[in-house]
């Protein structure tokens, strides 16, 4: 059975990395072929998804953390990314003069220290992963229960 897992991973890994390499013609099609502006009907609610989505990472981190559970690895993730994206947009949408320049501030200030905690937080919460035969005896084999361990209360 571990063997067909390891053989599925692989098969996996293989295909998200041509993914990947896949969507690079199209995001140079993108940059080559989208308009410089654009009218948005649901503006609004594109910028408040996306910042219920981070509120919503970063209090169920936050939620999860406090009562120890492994799971804020994978919320703690998905903060990190969602403010990193928030980031991104928020400068290359922001107009040039004082906007700009108060999306660049929110950016260094708020929104990437933020990704950086919830990325480590994310990286302490997943065990370390070693190949096959290279130890990993009964100490590794609890760190990864400890790791994988739902607390259900």
């Amino acid at each position: 059975m571990g063997r067909v897992v390891r053989i599925a991973e692989r098969r996996i890994g293989q295909v998200l990395i041509g993914s990947g390499l896949a969507l690079i013609p199209w995001v140079v099609y993108l940059h080559v072929g989208m308009p410089a502006t654009a009218q948005e009907a649901r503006w609004a609610w594109t910028w408040t998804g996306l910042d219920a989505l981070e509120a919503l990472a970063l209090a169920g981190t936050g939620w999860l953390l406090l009562r120890r559970d492994a799971r804020a690895s994978l919320t703690a993730t998905a903060g990190a990314a969602l403010l990193v994206v928030d980031a991104w947009f928020d400068i290359m949408t922001a107009g040039v003069g004082e906007d700009l320049v108060w999306a660049i501030v929110l950016a260094v200030v708020a929104e990437l220290p933020l990704a950086a905690v919830c990325a480590r937080l994310a990286w302490r919460g997943f065990p370390p992963v070693r190949a096959a035969g290279a130890g990993g005896g009964p100490a590794q084999r609890a760190h990864v229960q400890r790791c994988v361990s739902v607390r259900i209360s």
